[in-house]
């Protein structure tokens, strides 16, 4: 058996130490995410033969992220595989990108069968178009920017620290009430407002990097993150006041100009199914949408 055990704060080094050397970018590898939402998947690590082994529950059922690593994959999708059937489980893998689909195609030719999931693609964006806004596409959110620009000529954005968080936790939970409207939204929201209470109060042990808009003297957005990899940074929470017209594009832009340059692109995660935030993802036209695939062990 291998030797998972709950992920923690401390765990954050050596979960970094993987990632962050990894060609990867999808954000369910931000250590921001996997310990903000533990509460949900009930995460677990653990560290095999020059891999990262990352298991979780879904819907009560044991999944794996694809290994994190360099080493003998074949060997360690062996060992995972028993360790799903000591839980009596299928050997199931969860998040795994096109080019991960290849690696696991070579090591283990014929065993599984993928299922495109299309809800939980990553939209990836070049730091500098969200930065910039250049060119004939972008100019509706040139638009809104001037318009907010004219409307709240004395606005200011400030970094995200420990001192702004009750002021932004508030505003999060006016847009959580502002927003459900049936019992499984309600759940839902309830669930992300847990996973992003826990990592503001977190904030500096999680290595966090964020950003708020002040209009009138109080915060009407926020946002921040975490890298994934060397070169690419990943927008796990974005919220702004809807009265305010031209907020989100606002904290979106100046988040982008505020992050270092050594982060090529910006994960901004899925859009989960839901046709605004999938319109609205989409407007700002990703570089890449990352295909993410089920992986399902059928021998």
């Amino acid at each position: 058996m291998i030797a998972f055990n709950e992920i923690s704060l401390s765990d954050r080094e050596r979960v970094l130490r993987y990632t962050l050397t990894s060609t990867r970018r999808n954000c369910d590898l931000s250590f921001s995410n996997l310990y903000s939402w533990r509460f949900l998947y009930q995460t677990q690590l653990a560290e095999k033969d020059g891999f990262l082994l990352i298991k979780f529950r879904v819907d009560g059922h044991v999944c794996y992220m694809m290994p994190v690593g360099d080493g003998d994959l074949r060997a360690v999708l062996h060992d995972l595989k028993e360790d799903a059937e000591a839980e009596g489980e299928t050997f199931r893998m969860m998040g795994v990108c096109s080019h991960m689909r290849a690696d696991l195609e070579e090591a283990a030719p014929d065993c599984f069968r993928f299922t495109a999931d299309r809800d939980y693609y990553d939209y990836i964006y070049l730091r500098t178009d969200l930065a910039t806004l250049k060119g004939k596409r972008y100019q509706p959110k040139r638009n809104h920017i001037n318009k907010f620009l004219r409307t709240y000529p004395d606005y200011q954005y400030l970094p995200l620290d420990a001192t702004l968080v009750p002021e932004c936790l508030e505003l999060a939970d006016r847009w959580c009430r502002l927003n459900e409207t049936t019992e499984e939204e309600r759940r839902e929201l309830e669930d992300e407002h847990r996973s992003l209470t826990d990592a503001l109060n977190h904030f500096d042990e999680l290595g966090l990097l964020g950003g708020v808009l002040h209009v009138g003297g109080r915060i009407v957005a926020f946002t921040f993150g975490a890298p994934i990899s060397a070169n690419t940074f990943d927008v796990c929470v974005e919220k702004a006041d809807v009265d305010i017209e031209g907020s989100y594009t606002m904290i979106n832009y100046e988040f982008a100009n505020h992050i270092p340059e050594q982060y090529f692109f910006i994960n901004r995660e899925e859009d989960l199914g839901l046709e605004g935030l999938r319109k609205a993802k989409l407007s700002y036209y990703p570089e890449v949408l990352l295909e993410k695939w089920i992986a399902v062990c059928t021998k």
